[in-house]
């Protein structure tokens, strides 16, 4: 598979597109005031301890206290391998994760270690060393962890875990044991824990130590400046965007990456001197005129990330519609309807949506529930490629997820780990008019609003003369549909009424203004 990452960088924001085979399968967006937290470690002030639900908030000093919940208390040594996305695509064998990219406490035959009484551990007021494992998203405040973990090119060092793991994405035996080998002697005794990551396969015994190094230094670095600070304090900032996925995800399974910024390609070029100087030849900077994401049609992409309708090559189509609850995406085949056996059109359309599912679910940053309704499929063979055929694309993605089987319903649900909002909670906001339903009043029911709100005012014999402002399109459909409506209406009521169009109103808005005074009396006489 041909792999490239394109950086586009400026004072204001910085971007990543991560492409694979030419296609767009990950954009992530980093800027000043909405900066990434997963990674940051806080020394966090313990606001409050419920014992109800095995969990306390902590103050790090964001706008919502953080929830810290008594499982990321243990001391665990099955830590995952943390990557951009918060916990991520290289983890030990002896693992076993959950969707928040942290383990949960587990020995190694995969039982649950009981969980710590959280009253016993933590009291009020005292300052907790924590680390965000999950941004704020929606209503919620961030989620942090007390097993702090410290990623580096080749490893991952867990301060307060015990065992040495290798990713299960090196899969050789004798590689396997080589590289614990190497780790195990070099790493001071009872330093903690360490995973060594996928990038590690050809590692040294010189590039291992340096890192080892450099890592248990900048934890007695954290721990030192931890006592000497007052909580809430931000202690360790997890590295930038472009130094992220470059120590996370560059090697040579990548073709090239290209940067368009000089300052961008500077800090690209420090590092991999530091850690793997080959690299560099497939680094590039990018000069062009024609700026680096319209180049590669990556800006078009972008626009269509929004859209809840994501066509399918033969003309079927996903409806991707995101809740509060869960997110939902249903399958269509649409134009398409094959020569002669349907069941075999269905088949092609559900194993092309089942490709496409998972990487929109990567390219939007779609976390949490989700449910896929495919088109109903009689043959429980071809049930079962559908579902094959989406969790193997889904193993691509970085995040954990996990497919359950077709349900009864024929609809498969899946989860996928959410670390930080997604692109549309990040990059968009709410529609003043429709309140983020989608969905705004016709003219009629309006007009039908309006009317009620007159016969109030009428009724109250304070007003006499009032002046309605409408959208002009609702104006207009008084004008042809009711023309009749305003004599009518003021024979009824005793009111001398005005019609005026304002391009200004909202499309399902009016307002009432009292003549000759021109106070807004809306609010006394709105109703439903």
């Amino acid at each position: 598979m041909k792999r490239e990452i394109l950086i586009s960088g400026s004072p204001r924001e910085t971007r990543v597109a991560i492409l694979e085979d030419d296609r767009l399968v990950e954009l992530l967006v980093d800027r000043p005031d909405a900066r990434r937290m997963v990674g940051d470690i806080y020394l966090g002030k313990v606001e409050a301890v419920l014992p109800g639900i095995q969990a306390a908030f902590v103050d790090i000093g964001t706008e919502k206290s953080a929830f810290l919940h008594a499982s990321d208390l243990i001391e665990s040594d099955d830590e995952d391998e943390n990557g951009d996305k918060g916990g991520s695509d290289d983890e030990d064998e002896d693992t076993s994760g959950n969707d928040n990219g942290q383990a949960r406490g587990r020995d190694r035959g995969g039982r649950r270690r009981p969980t710590p009484n959280i009253a016993d551990e933590l009291k009020r007021g005292e300052a907790k060393l924590v680390q965000v494992i999950k941004e704020p998203i929606s209503t919620k405040g961030p989620r942090v962890t007390a097993q702090i973990s410290l990623a580096g090119r080749f490893l991952v060092y867990m301060p307060f875990a015990s065992k040495v793991g290798v990713s299960r994405k090196i899969e050789a035996r004798d590689q396997r044991a080589r590289l614990r080998e190497m780790v195990t002697k070099l790493v001071p005794k009872d330093s903690g824990g360490w995973i060594i990551r996928t990038v590690a396969d050809d590692l040294t015994e010189a590039s291992c130590k340096r890192e080892i190094d450099h890592l248990h230094s900048l934890w007695k670095k954290i721990t030192r400046k931890s006592s000497s600070v007052r909580a809430p304090f931000l202690v360790q900032r997890e590295t930038s965007l472009t130094r992220g996925i470059v120590r996370d995800l560059f090697s040579d399974k990548v073709d090239s990456l290209l940067v368009d910024s000089k300052l961008l390609y500077n800090e690209i070029e420090q590092y991999l001197k530091q850690v793997d100087p080959d690299l560099m030849q497939r680094v590039k900077l990018y000069h062009a005129g024609t700026p680096l994401f319209d180049e590669y049609d990556i800006e078009a992409e972008i626009r269509n990330l929004f859209k809840p309708r994501v066509d399918l090559p033969s003309g079927g189509y996903l409806i991707i519609q995101p809740t509060e609850a869960l997110t939902s995406i249903d399958v269509n085949t649409g134009r398409y309807t094959g020569k002669k056996d349907s069941e075999a059109t269905i088949l092609k359309t559900n194993l092309e949506a089942g490709r496409e599912v998972a990487r929109q679910l990567r390219l939007r940053d779609i976390g949490g529930i989700i449910v896929v309704d495919f088109i109903d499929m009689e043959a429980r063979g071809n049930r079962d490629k559908v579902l094959q055929e989406l969790r193997t694309h889904l193993g691509h993605d970085r995040a954990r997820t996990k497919a359950f089987a077709v349900s009864e319903l024929g609809l498969i649900e899946m989860t996928r780990q959410r670390v930080r909002p997604s692109l549309w909670q990040s990059m968009t906001a709410e529609c003043p008019t429709c309140t983020g339903t989608g969905r705004v009043f016709r003219p009629e029911v309006v007009v039908r609003r309006m009317e009620r709100s007159l016969r109030r005012a009428g009724a109250d014999h304070k007003e006499r003369q009032l002046v309605v402002r409408l959208h002009p399109e609702v104006a207009l459909y008084l004008v042809e549909q009711e023309p009749n409506f305003l004599r009518q209406l003021e024979k009824q009521t005793g009111l001398e009424l005005e019609v005026r169009d304002d391009p200004m109103m909202r499309l399902d808005e009016f307002r009432m203004m009292s003549r000759p005074a021109g106070r807004d009396v809306t609010e006394l006489y709105a109703v439903a």
